[in-house]
Parts: C-alpha cells; sequence; structure tokens
C-alpha cells in the first residue's frame, strides 16, 4: 500500500509545462520536445533543472537524447518490438500505467465538504499552531562600541531603513551584509535566545536602541515585521486540510475495496 501511496504522491505534484509540445530537435522524424528534456534531467540527474544548465551542459544533454533517439530506431529496425522479453517488460509497464491513472481518477471524484475541512481545523488546533516569528535585517560587528557608533548613525538618519541596509552593506561582518543584512523570516526557536527576543520585543520599523551580545558578537536589528504564536488561520490551511482529508478518504476506499475485493477472489499463496 505504501508504494501505491508513493506512486499517487508522485503524480499528484505540480507539473507544469507538462504537455509542453515546444520542439527542440528532430531525429529521423522523430521530435525530441522541452518536455522530454526535463524529463530525461530529472531522472538522470537527481536535483538538477536544464533551464539551470549552461550551453555546454545543455548541449550534452541534447546530444544523449539524440543519441537515445537513434539507438530506439536501431533496436526496432532489428525487431525488439517482437521479443519476448520487450512484450513481458512492456505488458508490466501498461499494468503499472493502468493502475496510475485509475487511482488518480478515483482520488478525483472524492469530494470534500466546507463542514469536513472546518471540523478538522476545530478539532485538530495542534496541528495548525505557529511559534513567533520576525522578519529582520541585522548588523554584525566584533565590538559593543561598534554596534553603538552605528545605533548613534542610524538616529540621525531621516530614512531609517535605507541607512540600515547602507550600513549593513558597508559595516557588517556577517553573511547577510551583502543582502543588506536581510534575514528573513525565522521562528523564535530558530535563532539564539538574545537575539530572538531583541527582535521580537521590537515595533515594525524600530531598530534596538542597545547592542544585542550573542556567542557571533554585537548585533543591531531592525524589525522588518512580526507575527505572535497561535493558530494559523483557517484560510491559509484550508486548501492543505482539503488535500489531507482526500487522502484519508482515498486511502480508507482503497483498504475497503481490497479487502471486499479479496473476499471474493480465488486467491492461492504457494
Amino acid at each position: 500500500m505504501n508504494n501505491i501511496f508513493k506512486t499517487l504522491f508522485m503524480m499528484l505534484l505540480p507539473t507544469l509545462g507538462l504537455f509542453s509540445s515546444d520542439i527542440v530537435a528532430t531525429v529521423n522524424e522523430k521530435n525530441i520536445t522541452k518536455q522530454d528534456i526535463n524529463e530525461f534531467v530529472s531522472k538522470s540527474i537527481p536535483g538538477a533543472r536544464y533551464s539551470f544548465m549552461n550551453a555546454e551542459q545543455k548541449k550534452q544533454v541534447l546530444d544523449q537524447l539524440v543519441v537515445k533517439a537513434l539507438y530506439v530506431d536501431v533496436a526496432k529496425k532489428e525487431g525488439i518490438e517482437q521479443d519476448a522479453e520487450y512484450m513481458k517488460a512492456l505488458q508490466k509497464a501498461k499494468e503499472n500505467l493502468m493502475l496510475d491513472v485509475w487511482m488518480k481518477k478515483r482520488l478525483e471524484t472524492i469530494a470534500v465538504s466546507e463542514v469536513e475541512k472546518l471540523s478538522y481545523y476545530n478539532n485538530n488546533s495542534s496541528k495548525f499552531m505557529q511559534a513567533a516569528a520576525a522578519s529582520v535585517h541585522h548588523i554584525l560587528v566584533t565590538t559593543e562600541s561598534e554596534a553603538k557608533e552605528i545605533i548613534k548613525e542610524l538616529q540621525r538618519s531621516s530614512d531609517l531603513k535605507a541607512k540600515f541596509i547602507e550600513l549593513a552593506h558597508s559595516k557588517s561582518t556577517g553573511p547577510s551584509s551583502k543582502n543588506g543584512g536581510d534575514l528573513g523570516w525565522f521562528n523564535e526557536d530558530q535563532m539564539v535566545t538574545e537575539f530572538s527576543k531583541a527582535a521580537l520585543a521590537l515595533e515594525r520599523g524600530q531598530i534596538t536602541m542597545v547592542p544585542v551580545k550573542t556567542h557571533f558578537g554585537y548585533h543591531v536589528i531592525y524589525l522588518t515585521d512580526k507575527r505572535p504564536a497561535g493558530k494559523v488561520e483557517y484560510a491559509k490551511v484550508k486548501d492543505n486540510i482539503s488535500k489531507s482529508i482526500k487522502l484519508e478518504k482515498f486511502k480508507q476506499n482503497l483498504e475497503s475495496l481490497s479487502q471486499k475485493l479479496k473476499n471474493s477472489a480465488k486467491i492461492t499463496v504457494k
């Protein structure tokens, strides 16, 4: 059953451009499309994406697909389609594809009502709790005196955020300096306690007026935004809830069907 659900999950993953017919090359009247290339790259080079490859890498990938198409032509001419081993493997592939499409279509027939989604949301509060979080820029320096000077300079600025980003670029020793000190969003437990506590104590658009000391050095923090701990809004999770309920119903339906089929089938185990 686990393998069946694994197949199902893979089928449900977003497949933008899946039916693209953009032709990249033609080999003896057989077209090689962008879809062919993307599928080949994803299967043969885990984690790679054709669109991120350089010109030489793209040329190598296309060359492999051209050679593959030529090999297929040779295999056909040598009668591989009539080979017993090929026919057996083809039948197995057909059965697997048949099962995949059948499962997908059965899943599509399962409905989830708004009442079911709301009930799930209200009865499973622990699944939708989020920690307090903040989005900040920071400047990291080695000494407290450096941090204090930066705070004074920021206090004199008429555009606090712009000045903060400028100083982060020029003075921060942290890796985020190239991004103007932007750390993006983080949950309170993802940063050292001193840093998280100081950041969450700020109001939007404020900076820390006292340097924040951690084992990394001294920080000056600018708060871009924050959100309190609590339950995630229903509107933000209802689509995921719908998918969860749908998959659970589907699993139950399959288990019920499999039991029914077993009871009525003639099964011999040798």
